[in-house]
C-alpha cells in the first residue's frame, strides 16, 4: 500500500466527478475501511460493473481490510455488494437491512447481507483501528447515516446523502445543534451544486408536496396513479396523508406494505393503517405461490383489495402504480377519469426505460403531473451543515461539479478518483 501506515490516508475510488456509484477506502494502523460500494448511476441495468480495485474485496484473502460499511439502501451506495467476497465484514442499519432483505424477495436485483454489526445513531462501534460513528440522516432512504471516522488522531466526516427539508428534518438540526468536534476533513455530497448553466430547483418540503398533492387529488375525477419508490418512506407517508385529507383511500401494492413493515417504526402507514388497502398484482401473486410464502398474502388478508372492487371504488383511491401493474387495472376497467402523479427524479422519464409507461398513459388518456422533492440538500443547507461542523477542508463528493464548491465553501481541496491523501 506504500506510505506510513500509523497515519490516517483516504482515496475515493468512484464519486469525485459523478452524482452516485460511491466508494471511499481509508487506510490506518495498517488496516483499511471501506465506506460505500455503489452502482454508478449511469450504468445500465443489465451492464456488468467491475468491483474498485481494493485488494481483498473480491478475493477475501487481504486481513488489512477489516470491513465494508455501507451508509444506505440506495444503489448508487450498495448496488456492487453482490461482488464482495462473503467473509468481508459489512455494516449497516439494522432497518435499512431489513429494507433490502425484503425486496430481495420481490426483486432479481435485491441482495441478502449478512451484516457483521448495524450501525445505531451516535453510537460509536470499533472495526479495526477505526472508531465510527454513525449520525442518522434526513433522506429519501430510509435509515441512511452520515458517518464520523476516527483512527490515528485524525477524524473525516462522510456525509453520505442528505438533506434538511424532509419528514426528519429535526434529524438535521441535531446535527447541527450537535456536530462532531475537530473535524479534520469533511466529504461533502454536492447532488445539487450543478455544472455551470444548468437548471437551479427549489426544494419544497415533503409537507408543502403533501398540500400539493391534496390539490392534485381533489381535482382528479378518477382513479390517481401514485408513482413513487416503495423505499422512499417519507414520500409512502406524504401521499398517504394526502390521500386521506382528500377523502381518499390508500392502496399499495404487497411489496410496499412489505417494505413498510420492514421500517420496524409503528407509526409508518402499513397494513392495519386506517384506509390503507394492499393490492397484489398478478407478478406478485405468482412470485408468492412460487416461492410458497402465504403467509405474506395472509397478512394482508384484513385490508386486500381486488381487482374488481377497482373499478366501483375508482373515484375514491390513491394507488401505488408500475408499469408491472398495467394489465391489471386494464383488466379491471378502472381507468376512466384517471389522473396520474410522478413522484421521482423526472430525469427518469427521459430514459428509454420510460417509453412503455408514457405510451401507456397516452393510450388510455391519462394525463401526468410531476410532484417531487429531492433527497438531497439544497446548497443552503449543504452550508449551514459546513458551518457547524467547521471542517478542516471540504473535498466534494456525489457531484458533477466539483470545480463549483469554491463559490460556496472555504478550504475545498478536490481530490480525482483513485488518488491517495493523508488526512
Amino acid at each position: 500500500m506504500g506510505g506510513s501506515n500509523r497515519n490516517m490516508r483516504l482515496r475515493i475510488h468512484r464519486g469525485t466527478r459523478e452524482i452516485g456509484g460511491n466508494c471511499v477506502e481509508i487506510e490506518a494502523g495498517g488496516s483499511r475501511l471501506l465506506v460505500d460500494l455503489g452502482r454508478p448511476l449511469w450504468a445500465d441495468p443489465e451492464e456488468m460493473i467491475g468491483l474498485p480495485s481494493v485488494p481483498g474485496l473480491a478475493t477475501g484473502d487481504d486481513p488489512t481490510l477489516v470491513g465494508l460499511v455501507l451508509s444506505h439502501p440506495h444503489m448508487d451506495h450498495y448496488g456492487l455488494i453482490g461482488q464482495v467476497h462473503a467473509s468481508v465484514p459489512v455494516f449497516i442499519g439494522e432497518a435499512a437491512n431489513r429494507i433490502l432483505e425484503e425486496a430481495a424477495f420481490f426483486s432479481r436485483a435485491g441482495v441478502r447481507l449478512r451484516p457483521q454489526g448495524f450501525l445505531r445513531h451516535r453510537k460509536p462501534m470499533s472495526i479495526g483501528p477505526f472508531r465510527v460513528t454513525p449520525f442518522l440522516n434526513d433522506h429519501s432512504a430510509y435509515d441512511a447515516y452520515s458517518l464520523l471516522i476516527e483512527a490515528e488522531g485524525k477524524s473525516m466526516f462522510y456525509t453520505g446523502d442528505f438533506r434538511g427539508h424532509g419528514r426528519k428534518g429535526n434529524i438535521f438540526e441535531e446535527l447541527l445543534r450537535l456536530p462532531p468536534e475537530n473535524v479534520d476533513v469533511m466529504l461533502l455530497e454536492g447532488t445539487h451544486i450543478k455544472p455551470e448553466g444548468a437548471p437551479a430547483h427549489g426544494h419544497q418540503s415533503e409537507s408543502e408536496l403533501e398540500h400539493a398533492c391534496i390539490e392534485h387529488f381533489e381535482g382528479t375525477e378518477g382513479l390517481v396513479l401514485a408513482m413513487f419508490s416503495a423505499q422512499n418512506i417519507d414520500r409512502l407517508v406524504t401521499l398517504y396523508r394526502a390521500a386521506l385529507q382528500a377523502g381518499r383511500d390508500m392502496v399499495v401494492d404487497l411489496y410496499t406494505a412489505r417494505i413498510a413493515v420492514a421500517t420496524g417504526n409503528p407509526n409508518i402507514p402499513q397494513p392495519g393503517f386506517d384506509r390503507l388497502r394492499v393490492f397484489v398484482p398478478q407478478n406478485q401473486r405468482v412470485r408468492v405461490k412460487r416461492s410458497g410464502r402465504f403467509d405474506l398474502v395472509e397478512s394482508i388478508r384484513d385490508c386486500r383489495i381486488f381487482p374488481n372492487e377497482l373499478e366501483s371504488l375508482r373515484s375514491r383511491l390513491v394507488m401505488t402504480f408500475r408499469m408491472s401493474m398495467a394489465e391489471n387495472l386494464e383488466r379491471a376497467g378502472c381507468l376512466e377519469g384517471a389522473r396520474a402523479v410522478w413522484s421521482l427524479w423526472t430525469g427518469y422519464l427521459e430514459e428509454e426505460s420510460s417509453q412503455a409507461l408514457l405510451d401507456f398513459l397516452k393510450q388510455h388518456g391519462i394525463p401526468m403531473e410531476a410532484l417531487h422533492t429531492s433527497g438531497h440538500a439544497g446548497i443552503e443547507d449543504l452550508q449551514r451543515l459546513v458551518d457547524a461542523i467547521n471542517p478542516g477542508y471540504i473535498v466534494p463528493m456525489h457531484s458533477e461539479a466539483a470545480s463549483r464548491f469554491k463559490e460556496f465553501f472555504k478550504n475545498v481541496r478536490p481530490k480525482d478518483d483513485g488518488e491517495w491523501w493523508e488526512v
